[in-house]
């Protein structure tokens, strides 16, 4: 447990240390949840434009850590021979994926509290959440996005990987539901929105933090995602 906890910590630090990650993980969330509120210009069909984007920035944030973030220093540390060393040592690979995992969470767990009180301040009344299904929302995703950034750290090189990560990113960001409302996208586009685990979870946070009818078709694509995904990146992963 002290091996672990002390790579967990070493995990958090590295990432709050890195600037690209500080920018992906907080400024952008919080950046694009206090622009887009103060301006009349996204067609979110809601009297107060926070109470669309207070889920869907969370959504973003939970996209941001578990498979920018994740993925692109997985990838850089495979190409420097860091994993390898790594998972030679008396840690072993088992406690470093579950320090990775743990630092995620904790990550998360700030980004919600952050972009939450920003929300509030904002004018957004989580009063009537059901935090209950949002938690479990996230998590599901959290371990999908997760495996899909250590897909592409697995088997793509470190560029590849930085500049797949970020495209994948902005795709997601304006067909995920989380600035945009799914029901404004093309008619053709939304069935294939709806079934990546992006607007899977946005639809997930809107239902239970916004009170939207989205149905309950998102569960079984989050739950589908989650175990696809870990599966491919456990079943193509080279660590060096």
């Amino acid at each position: 447990m002290k091996a672990l906890a002390a790579q967990t910590r070493v995990e958090l630090v590295l990432t709050l240390r890195r600037g690209e990650s500080v920018l992906l993980t907080l400024i952008i969330p919080v950046l694009l949840l206090v622009f887009f509120s103060s301006v009349d210009i996204l067609p979110v069909g809601v009297k107060d434009p926070v109470d669309f984007l207070a889920p869907g920035i969370l959504a973003l944030a939970v996209m941001s850590t578990a498979m920018v973030g994740l993925g692109i220093a997985t990838g850089f540390e495979r190409q420097y021979g860091v994993l390898k060393r790594l998972g030679s040592t008396p840690l072993g690979r088992p406690r470093l994926l579950g320090a990775k995992t743990i630092a995620i969470i904790a990550v998360e767990v700030l980004q919600v509290a952050v972009l939450v009180a920003v929300a509030v301040a904002l004018g957004w009344d989580p009063l009537r959440s059901s935090f209950g299904p949002a938690a479990a929302a996230i998590v599901l995703a959290t371990v999908a996005f997760a495996g899909l950034g250590l897909l592409m750290a697995g088997t793509l090189r470190c560029e590849v990987v930085l500049a797949a990560a970020n495209g994948l990113y902005l795709l997601l960001l304006l067909v995920g539901g989380m600035v945009v409302p799914l029901t404004k996208l093309p008619g053709a586009l939304r069935p294939l929105a709806r079934a990546l685990p992006a607007g899977a979870l946005s639809d997930a946070l809107h239902h239970a933090l916004g009170g939207a009818h989205a149905g309950s078709s998102y569960w079984l694509v989050l739950v589908a995602w989650a175990i696809a995904a870990p599966i491919a990146a456990a079943a193509t992963f080279r660590w060096e």
